[in-house]
This record gives structure tokens, sequence and C-alpha cells, in this order.
């Protein structure tokens, strides 16, 4: 009895030193198992982050192409608007170039034609004159204009100073520069009348040349000679040239256009030597090409005139329908 109790103790103790030792030294697999555990969670996870990236730049590729063919038409656009504005303008210089040319033979022709007829009604003229006793009064009532001219240009003085000092507190820096060149030349011109004091009135054709127009102004006819009809011409002139410097100089100030706001328009004198017409003649036919230079200049174009050799001119056929002559033989 005390012999099977002893290998029922020994055989215990056997197995609980083999249950320890299995504890000790588990099984081969179960550590390959843990070791590859990890790894193939890192690669699942490195896979994770690749498919990602993938996706990521599946998103981005079509963004940038779609952002560079929006960028590249664009681009494109931006050419052609290009290229479209440059082939305008050298189109329109084109154009500006061919109608100035054309203008330019026009008036040549035209300066050619007045020139002969000028000088056919200069022989015409020399062969008719006045009498003795309308020479002199035709004299009287120059030496009568004049004396009234001089009286108005001292009154004048005023009212430029006036205006030109509204001008620089409206700002409108491009009238008041052409105002005063105005002024300036205007006063070189009175200067020269002012010294005129000697002035020879039997030798001056005017005076004994007989009429040769009519013209219509006011409701009343008048009569004038080649030398008065051609003080009228250059009224209309001198009108249109300084009513376009004064139209292109409200434009470019930004100012509304009212041609008669302008004091060269209510001077009106600009040319007028005092002789051969009455003062209210040269105004009215300065006013008259005054206002269709304003608007030309004011909405940059040439309806009534023309620039040539740098200057501003009417048109002669607009010319010929603002004076009206009627040719008395």
């Amino acid at each position: 009895m005390p012999m099977k109790r002893t290998g029922a103790i020994s055989t215990a103790i056997l197995f609980v030193l083999l249950g320890t030792a299995a504890l000790a030294y588990p099984p081969q697999d179960h550590q390959e198992e843990k070791q590859n555990k990890p790894e193939g969670e890192a690669q699942q996870k490195k896979q994770k982050q690749q498919d990602q990236n993938k996706q990521q730049q599946d998103r981005v590729q079509p963004q940038q192409q779609d952002k560079n063919e929006q960028q590249q038409q664009r681009v494109q656009q931006q050419q052609q608007d290009q290229n479209k504005q440059e082939q305008q303008r050298a189109q329109q210089q084109q154009q500006d170039q061919n109608r100035q040319q054309q203008q330019r033979a026009q008036q040549q022709q035209q300066d050619q034609n007045r020139q002969k007829q000028q000088e056919r009604v200069s022989e015409q003229q020399q062969q008719v004159r006045v009498s003795q006793q309308r020479q002199q009064e035709l004299i009287r009532q120059q030496q009568q204009r004049l004396t009234q001219y001089r009286q108005h240009l001292d009154q004048e003085q005023v009212r430029a100073q006036r205006q030109t000092a509204e001008l620089q507190q409206q700002n409108r820096r491009s009238q008041y520069r052409f105002q005063e060149n105005y002024l300036e030349r205007q006063r070189q011109q009175q200067m020269a009348f002012r010294n005129d004091r000697d002035h020879n009135y039997e030798r001056d054709p005017y005076y004994y040349t007989a009429p040769s127009y009519r013209y219509y102004r006011g409701g009343s006819y008048y009569e004038t000679n080649e030398y008065g009809a051609d003080l009228l011409r250059h009224a209309v002139n001198h009108g249109y040239e300084e009513g376009f410097r004064t139209g292109e100089a409200d434009r470019q100030d930004h100012w509304r256009s009212d041609y008669q706001d302008s004091y060269a328009y209510q001077d009106a004198n600009y040319g007028y030597s005092g002789y051969y017409l009455a003062q209210d003649d040269y105004n009215y036919y300065f006013r008259e090409g005054f206002r269709r230079g304003y608007e030309d200049g004011y909405s940059s174009r040439y309806e009534y005139g023309r620039y040539s050799n740098g200057s501003y001119s009417m048109l002669d056929g607009i010319l010929s329908q603002v004076l009206g002559f009627q040719s008395l033989r």
C-alpha cells in the first residue's frame, strides 16, 4: 500500500514538471504565427496607403488636366483678342491714311480750281471799278469800324480774364491750355492791328473794286467783292479750326458738349483784322464754322472738315453751303 501511494505521487510530480516545461517552451508554430502577424498587418497597411495614394492621384490628375486646359484656353483667347485688336488698329490706320491721302488729293485739286477761279475773277474785277464817291464812302465806313473795333478789344480783356479763372476753378486743364493759347495768338494779332495806323486806302483794291458776290444773312442781302468774300471764307475756316480744338479739349476733360460756353465762340474775332467787313459779318460766319468744328472735335471725326498740313479747315462743299455766295456777274 505504501508503494502504490509513492508511485502515484511520483507520477503526479512528473506531470507537473512536464506541464511547467510546456508552459516555459511554447510550440514553435505558435511563435511563428505571432511573428508573421505584425508583418501581415504592415503589408496590409502599406497596401491600403498605396491604394489611397492612387485614388487621390486619380482624383487630382483630371482636376489638374482641366485646370491646364482652361489656362491654355485663356491664353489662346487672350492671344486671339490681342491679334484681333492689332488687326483692327492696323485696318483703322490704313483707312485713316487712305482717307487723308484722298482728302489731300481733293484739297489740292480744289485749291488749284479755286486759284484759277480767283485769277479769272481778279482779272474781271480789275476792269470794274466803283465810282470815286463810292470809294470815299467805303473808306469812311472802314475808319468808323476801326474805331469801334478798338473799343471792343479793350472791353474783351476783362471777360477773357474772368472766363480763364473759371476754367481753373473747374479744373478743365485741356480747355484752359487751349484758351491760353487762343488768347496769346489773339494778342499777337491785336498788336499788329494796333500798329497799323497808316493804311493806304487809296491803293487798297478792296475800296475801288466793284462787288462781285451777294450773300444772305439775318434776313438781308449783302454785297462784297472778291477781297471781302475771301475774308468770309477765312472766317468760316478759322471758326472751324478753333471749334475743333475747343471740342477736342472738352472731350479730353470729360466735359459736357457745349460749344456756346467757349470763350473763342463768344469772342469770334480770331482772324479778323478790322478791315473789309463789318465785325458782325465776320463773327456770324466764324461761329458757323466754329459750331461744326466743335462737333467734329468733340466726337473725334471729320464730318464737316479735314486736317491737312497741321491745320483744320472746312470741306469746300460745306463751305460753299455755309456762305451761299451768288455771283453778280
